[in-house]
């Protein structure tokens, strides 16, 4: 039987839900939390979460924890909150942590300001927790309705990333483990980005060909900030890395390409919109830590230089396409 028979998730957003509705059919006991009153109280009484994943109910073996301390004493915690939000969870979650209790960094993104990925935050404010990361292509929606999906669950001890991936996986939702943190994390963020450009391009209605070189080329990019930042090549390759660009930049589904799509179109973005897109917080962070290391990611810089509203669409559409012709690598 696995260590991990009770489970906390902070988080009730549309992911959040989505894992304590997968996990509660793994047959484990679920505790979810939200700082929302309201929102608990809505799953608590209906088992609904209509403004955060409206028209999926939510399991009625799933529980609601009365408080944050309550939704900590689990065996292990899933912690599904954006990025941009994370460090005041982990700073609020802090005091009712026990030692080695296994964290498992839910969000894909980099913390602007400090250039931190999700599980730096934890180690920094939890030293004694142990960390780990789950990314992956999941759309919240279909892995709450029950329908397959497969993802990465990385820890840096093998042992932890293997019995958390068991306690974590049921019949529809398949978690592979890895050691590879960084490799994990640097999937899921920089797909969201990239993701935005995909958009950008259907929203132009460039055609299914720009469709796939900008995907194509946007990977390329990807790796090399991978190799940078000492990620394996096969998790790059993996679901967390190839696997979550691939459906990202496929639907607007993804709230990325939604973005990118909307901005391709000419349309005034709404504030709930962008903010929503983890890519558009990542862009300028992503941006900033290639160039500390000398990596060439010409995609990422367009979709950053659009955000800012340095350049237009047209003017990096046409600064792309004019690029030097080279070897392809």
């Amino acid at each position: 039987m696995s260590a991990f028979q009770r489970i906390g998730i902070l988080g009730a957003g549309a992911w959040g839900t989505a894992l304590a509705n997968a996990t509660a059919r793994g047959g484990r006991a679920v505790a979810l939390y939200d700082s929302d009153a309201g929102v608990l109280a809505e799953i608590n009484n209906s088992r609904t979460n209509s403004t955060r994943l409206p028209g999926i109910a939510v399991e009625r073996s799933v529980a609601v924890a009365a408080s944050l301390s309550e939704a900590a004493a689990q065996d292990a915690l899933l912690l599904a909150v954006p990025t941009q939000d994370f460090r005041a969870l982990v700073s609020a979650l802090a005091p009712h942590v026990a030692p080695n209790l296994p964290l498992v960094a839910c969000a894909k993104g980099i913390e602007r300001g400090t250039g931190n990925f999700v599980t730096e935050i934890i180690a920094d404010l939890v030293p004694r927790a142990r960390t780990a990361i789950l990314s992956g292509p999941s759309f919240a929606s279909d892995v709450a309705k029950g329908l397959p999906a497969a993802v990465t669950l990385a820890a840096r001890d093998e042992a932890l990333a293997a019995a958390l991936a068991e306690a974590l996986s049921s019949p529809t939702f398949r978690l592979y483990h890895s050691t590879d943190v960084r490799g994990a994390e640097i999937g899921g963020a920089a797909k969201n980005v990239l993701a935005i450009a995909a958009g950008i391009v259907a929203g132009r209605e460039l055609g299914a060909s720009a469709q796939a070189a900008l995907i194509t080329r946007g990977f390329a990019e990807l790796a090399r900030f991978g190799r940078a930042y000492g990620a394996r090549p096969e998790t790059l390759m993996g679901l967390s890395g190839l696997g979550d660009l691939i459906l990202t930049c496929s639907t607007p589904q993804s709230r990325n390409f939604a973005l990118g799509l909307a901005i391709g179109r000419g349309e005034n973005i709404a504030p709930n919109v962008s903010a929503l897109a983890e890519g558009a917080f990542t862009a300028p962070v992503l941006v900033e830590l290639a160039r500390k290391k000398g990596v060439d990611m010409p995609v990422a810089e367009a979709v950053d230089a659009v955000l800012a509203g340095r350049l237009s669409v047209d003017e990096i559409a046409a600064r792309l396409l004019t690029r030097p012709l080279k070897a392809e690598a």
